[in-house]
């Protein structure tokens, strides 16, 4: 078998086996085959494809390029959530703590992040004490006596990902859609869950900008989470515009506080509930999504999703009396209010560039080593069809350079469009895909 060959046979559109498939993995993983070869290949994907049992077979490649995780001494069907990435999106921070307040254990690996979208492990490290690495035997403990814990994926899971995200990064094949597919759901079946539920953010603050691209992407994952033996379900979300209000790590845990206190911003309360009710459902505590999300709803409402969600934070060395003195978070040194210089309905926001505003302030990163600002952020308080007023407060900037704060005070007003005419808000959650199909929910 030559990897020559393999480039040539994908280059013309035909069916990669098995078999050509771990050839290429393995050998790519341990630095047999070239980057130039590797990048031969990965552009011949990019422009020719791959269907369901290509994609399941390069996923299990990648699998098993690294380590597996066992989960199997965790009592209970273990579900996992992952989002696709955005701005604003706060949602497994209270999931987390409220599928678990309902007897559904979540064992949740996470990562950083990177370019525009947020890192949950980020907003994490914010909590003073919070400790996000730990051996699989701490973490299993943890989560058999309380619920749920959220931790840093192992270096050493999906080795093949690490090097071949890294190519694909400066070969321009990031957005082949088996390719995000493959890259996610390796991580997601080598992490050890028993059930999968997937956000898939699409517009223009999402990688998938396209409505059928993330309907492709979502029909693709929950194939591959199914045929492997994982219960797997996607939903589709929008992302034109922030989920929540806040877009920084500190400022993100202390919208999760607020979500668990009944006073969080609706649009991300509804997915949350949303993706609860799913998840409960999965953990087979309901037998329906709609009763899922009542007993989400509820344990809002009674205060042990909070109580939850403190208990986690201490399982992981933090400090929970963060919950009600959010000074013992990182703060920033300055604020910066910014008033809407007209009257009329928001029309449109450029959401990526929004979060690449909260990355020039310091709130992430553009490389996986460079250091973030867990105090900086943005506060944005309007959603699409909100109706502003000439001198409103729609947003707040948190800095620690006064001259970034300012800057970032005027980008922002270019970043949003502002009309008379009345635009109706947009949809949140467009489609739900399971093994039985695409069910349209807008």
């Amino acid at each position: 078998m030559s990897i020559i060959d393999i480039i040539e046979k994908k280059k013309s559109g035909k069916h990669l086996t098995k078999e050509e498939i771990d050839f290429f993995i393995q050998g790519y993983s341990k630095g047999e085959i070239p980057d130039y070869q590797a990048s031969a290949l990965l552009m011949s994907i990019w422009f020719k494809g791959m269907d369901s049992e290509e994609t399941t077979n390069l996923t299990m490649s990648m699998v098993h390029s690294g380590e597996i995780i066992d989960l199997s001494r965790i009592k209970g069907i273990k579900v996992d959530k992952h989002s696709s990435g955005g701005v604003g999106d706060t949602v497994s921070l209270p999931l987390v703590a409220l599928v678990a307040a309902n007897g559904v254990p979540v064992a949740k690996m996470s990562g950083r992040g990177l370019g525009h979208t947020g890192g949950t492990i980020d907003k994490l490290e914010s909590i003073p004490g919070f400790k996000v690495e730990m051996d699989i035997e701490e973490f299993i403990e943890i989560v058999n006596k309380v619920g749920g814990a959220i931790i840093a994926q192992s270096e050493e899971l999906v080795l093949a990902d690490k090097k071949m995200y890294s190519l694909r990064d400066v070969t321009g094949t990031i957005d082949s859609i088996p390719l995000i597919a493959s890259s996610i759901m390796s991580k997601k079946i080598a992490s050890g869950s028993d059930a999968i539920v997937l956000d898939v953010k699409v517009g223009n603050g999402a990688f998938m900008q396209k409505l059928e691209d993330a309907i492709l992407l979502s029909k693709m994952m929950v194939d591959i989470g199914n045929s492997l033996g994982r219960e797997t379900v996607a939903y589709i979300t929008d992302m034109n515009q922030p989920l929540g209000e806040a877009v920084g790590n500190s400022l993100e845990v202390i919208e999760a506080i607020n979500i668990l206190k009944n006073k969080g911003n609706e649009r991300l309360s509804e997915i949350i509930e949303m993706l609860g009710g799913e998840s409960l459902k999965l953990g087979l505590k309901v037998r329906t999504i709609d009763e899922g999300k009542k007993l989400i709803k509820k344990c809002i409402l009674n205060g042990s999703g909070l109580k939850k969600f403190a208990e986690i934070i201490e399982a992981q060395g933090g400090n929970s009396k963060i919950i009600d003195n959010h000074s013992l978070l990182p703060e920033s040194k300055f604020k910066f209010s910014i008033k809407s210089p007209l009257s009329g309905y928001l029309q449109s926001v450029q959401t990526k560039i929004l979060g690449q505003l909260a990355n020039y302030l310091g709130a992430g990163r553009t490389r996986k080593e460079d250091k973030i600002d867990l105090s900086v952020g943005i506060i944005f308080k309007k959603k699409i069809g909100d109706y502003i007023n000439n001198g409103e407060e729609i947003a707040i900037i948190f800095a620690n350079s006064e001259e970034k704060g300012k800057q970032t005070s005027v980008d922002f007003l270019k970043l949003i469009e502002i009309k008379n005419e009345k635009v109706d808000p947009i949809p949140l959650i467009y489609y739900r895909v399971s093994r039985e199909g695409l069910e349209k929910l807008y």
